[in-house]
C-alpha cells in the first residue's frame, strides 16, 4: 500500500470517526443513564443534517457568509435536540422506562419510522448538500496530501472538545454527579432527593443534542437522503456495542478503531467494507460479550 494512500486513509478514518463518537456518545449516555437502547437515535443524526443544511440553504439565499456557518450548525443541532428530544422523552420515554426492554426497543424502532416518515414529508426525497463552509475554510498539505481544514481539523476538534466537556461536566459539576448517580442506581437516587425525572429529561435531550450534532457536522460533507439515519444507528451501534454499553472512553476507541478500518478497507477491500464494523463487534463480543472496555458485573456512565 502506498504512502500516500496509507496517509490518505489516516485522514479519511479520523473524520469518519469523529462523526461516528459524537452519535455513539449520545447513545451510550442515554443507556449509561436509562438502561434503555434508543433506535430512533440515528433519526436525530438525519433531522439535525437536514436543519444544518436547510439553514445553510436558507443564508446563503439571503448572501450570508460562509462562516455562519459556524454557528448554524451548533444552532441546528440545539433546535432539533431540545424539540424532538424534549417531545419524545416527555411524550414517549417517560411511559416506558420500567418496561420490558424488548417493548423499550419495539416502541423506539417505531419512533425511528415515524421520524424516517416526518423526514420525507417535510423535505421530500431530493438530495441536501450544502458544502460553502468546506470550501471557506479551505485545505491544508499533509506529507504531500491534500485534504481540507474541515475534515481533519475541525470535525476530530469538535469531537475531542465535547468529550472533554461532557466528561467534565459528569465529574465535577453537580448536575453531573447526579446523571452518574442515577446511572447506578434510579431508586436510591429518588431516595436521596434527585429529581430523577428532570435528570432523565437532561441526559435525553443532551443525548439528541449530541446525535444532531453530529448530522449538522456531517452535512457539508455527505450528501443527504432519506434512509441515512438507519444507516448512522446501525454503525454507531457498532461502536457502543464493540465498546460496552455505558462506556463514554470505550466509544471514543472504538469509534476510531471502526472509522480507520472502514477507512482502509475502502483503499484495499472495498467490496467488504460496509461488512467491517459488524465484523469487528462480532469478533469483540465473541471472546468479550460484554464489550471491550466493560466489566460483566457493573455498568457505569
Amino acid at each position: 500500500m502506498p504512502k500516500e494512500m496509507i496517509i490518505l486513509a489516516l485522514m479519511d478514518g479520523l473524520s469518519q470517526a469523529a462523526v461516528l463518537f459524537l452519535v455513539a456518545l449520545g447513545m451510550t449516555l442515554v443507556f449509561g443513564v436509562m438502561n434503555i437502547v434508543n433506535m430512533a437515535h440515528g433519526s436525530f443524526y438525519a433531522l439535525g443534517g437536514y436543519m444544518a443544511a436547510s439553514l445553510g440553504i436558507w443564508a446563503a439565499s439571503h448572501g450570508a457568509s460562509p462562516a455562519w456557518s459556524l454557528l448554524i450548525l451548533p444552532l441546528a443541532a440545539i433546535i432539533i435536540g431540545c424539540v424532538f428530544g424534549g417531545l419524545m422523552e416527555t411524550t414517549l420515554m417517560q411511559r416506558i422506562y420500567q418496561k420490558d426492554p424488548i417493548l423499550q426497543l419495539l416502541i423506539t424502532f417505531s419512533a425511528f419510522m415515524i421520524f424516517e416518515d416526518l423526514q420525507r414529508l417535510v423535505w421530500g426525497t431530493q438530495p441536501y448538500f450544502v458544502s460553502e463552509i468546506v470550501n471557506y475554510l479551505g485545505t491544508v498539505d499533509v506529507l504531500g496530501i491534500t485534504y481540507t481544514r474541515y475534515q481533519l481539523l475541525l470535525l476530530p476538534g469538535i469531537a475531542l472538545t465535547v468529550f472533554i466537556a461532557l466528561r467534565s461536566f459528569l465529574k465535577f459539576s453537580s448536575m453531573g454527579r447526579q446523571i452518574v448517580a442515577v446511572s447506578h442506581h434510579r431508586e436510591m437516587s429518588t431516595a436521596l432527593g434527585i429529581n430523577v425525572r428532570r435528570i432523565s429529561l437532561l441526559t435525553f435531550v443532551v443525548s439528541a443534542v449530541l446525535g444532531a450534532l453530529a448530522g449538522a457536522l456531517a452535512s457539508p460533507t455527505v450528501s443527504w437522503v432519506p434512509g441515512i439515519g438507519g444507516e448512522m444507528i446501525v454503525l454507531s451501534f457498532a461502536v457502543v456495542a464493540t465498546a460496552g454499553l455505558g462506556q463514554i472512553e470505550g466509544a471514543l476507541i472504538a469509534a476510531l478503531l471502526i472509522g480507520l478500518a472502514r477507512s482502509f478497507t475502502v483503499y484495499l477491500l472495498p467490496e467488504i467494507e460496509v461488512l467491517v464494523p459488524f465484523l469487528i463487534m462480532v469478533l469483540v463480543l465473541l471472546f468479550r460479550p460484554q464489550g471491550l472496555f466493560s466489566v460483566a458485573q457493573a455498568r457505569r456512565v
